[in-house]
């Protein structure tokens, strides 16, 4: 079985848990007998050469419409649904901000989708989603995908309230590689610093962050690439941070788990978050966790991580503090290598490919109806 995995055209350029996602599935889905290509969606592909598309991002329906059309095939999308409204409009100018306090979030979604167009050159091949408008173009495509691939079930409930639709689905959560050197000691001693691993945006949120620890007793040490629109929120970051604040690059595997095993906590101060990868891997590798209260979190992390308001500097604080006095939570590190591994995530998609192409002679039909 061959599947092609398309999603935005900034993939590789500007990383982002969606790129993770999507490398590490087809990495284990392979395993599976299952082989998955990975395209850009401003690239040509041979639809021909594959039994399956599968899109990731509904919310850049624009990167979707057009290969839908001109394939014919059957296809699946993995939504990553953001509510982006809820970022705080930081580093933007009043007009921007103005905008975004009156539009409805599908409409600011359109306005962007443009901007990207005509500032990063993302080019919007689909004439039809231009004419459709983001809602439209949402509802369009999941009128005709054979299933979505949500990350949880906050998520798909979010996606069927706000678009009222009710199409079928198979929850897919996020995980870790199962392969990785998950750390023999957990001496707290050795573990000095606080970590966020994270694109630099407003919606990530790490300008509040640099503000709550600015000259605090902490190590604050940030790693990520700027989002393309979004320099001068990295430019913010750097002249905001304090000499207790590094504001630093993209780390490969090797060199992100090692900052993991110096640190103690890792913070992930979102305005919304689907999961939070980052999350999940710090934690594997014996870092007590801060999350935002927004999005779909509490399914992944339940009682297991200190939560914090994103807009409020001292709520941030409060939980960092929280978080660096208690030990390490070693039963949940062995909840998230039972629950939330690539492999089980690769297991979940096969099961929707399945549903999907039931007659397909290299994959089994599980027994269990839809959702």
């Amino acid at each position: 079985m061959k599947v092609a995995f398309i999603s935005r055209a900034t993939l590789f350029t500007v990383p982002g848990g969606d790129t993770r996602q999507m490398v590490q599935t087809a990495k284990w889905l392979e395993m599976l007998g299952v082989y998955a290509d990975i395209y850009r969606c401003d690239a040509a592909i041979p639809y021909e050469e594959y039994d399956l598309l599968h899109f990731f991002n509904i919310t850049r329906p624009a990167d979707i419409i057009t290969h839908v059309q001109r394939s014919g095939k059957l296809f699946v999308v993995s939504p990553i649904y953001i509510e982006h409204t809820r970022a705080n409009e930081q580093g933007k100018g009043w007009l921007l901000r103005t905008v975004t306090n009156i539009l409805p979030v599908d409409s600011i979604a359109y306005l962007k989708t443009i901007a990207r167009w005509l500032k990063n050159g993302e080019k919007i091949v689909s004439p039809k989603y231009l004419l459709l408008g983001q809602k439209k173009a949402v509802q369009w495509i999941t009128d005709r995908s054979a299933c979505l691939l949500p990350n949880s079930e906050s998520e798909i409930k979010r996606f069927r309230n706000n678009y009222d639709l009710t199409p079928p689905y198979v929850v897919v959560p996020n995980g870790i590689d199962p392969d990785i050197d998950i750390p023999v000691s957990y001496d707290r001693g050795n573990r000095t610093t606080v970590v966020c691993m994270a694109r630099y945006e407003p919606i990530k949120n790490q300008l509040r962050l640099i503000q709550a620890l600015n000259d605090t007793s902490y190590q604050l040490q940030l790693y990520g690439k700027p989002a393309a629109n979004h320099y001068k929120y990295y430019e913010q970051c750097k002249i905001t941070a304090a000499s207790n604040v590094t504001v630093g690059g993209f780390l490969e595997s090797d060199d992100l788990y090692a900052a993991y095993q110096h640190a103690r906590v890792h913070v992930l101060p979102s305005y919304f978050e689907t999961t939070g990868l980052s999350s999940l891997e710090a934690a594997v590798m014996g870092c007590n966790v801060v999350v935002t209260d927004k999005g779909d979190v509490r399914d992944y992390f339940g009682d297991n991580a200190w939560y914090c308001d994103p807009d409020d500097p001292a709520s941030i604080k409060a939980a960092v503090d929280a978080a660096w006095q208690a030990p390490c939570n070693k039963e949940f590190q062995n909840y998230i290598l039972q629950h939330y591994t690539w492999e089980k995530a690769a297991k979940k998609t096969l099961e929707a490919y399945s549903k999907v192409l039931p007659n397909h002679n290299s994959i089994k039909t599980p027994d269990a109806p839809f959702t």
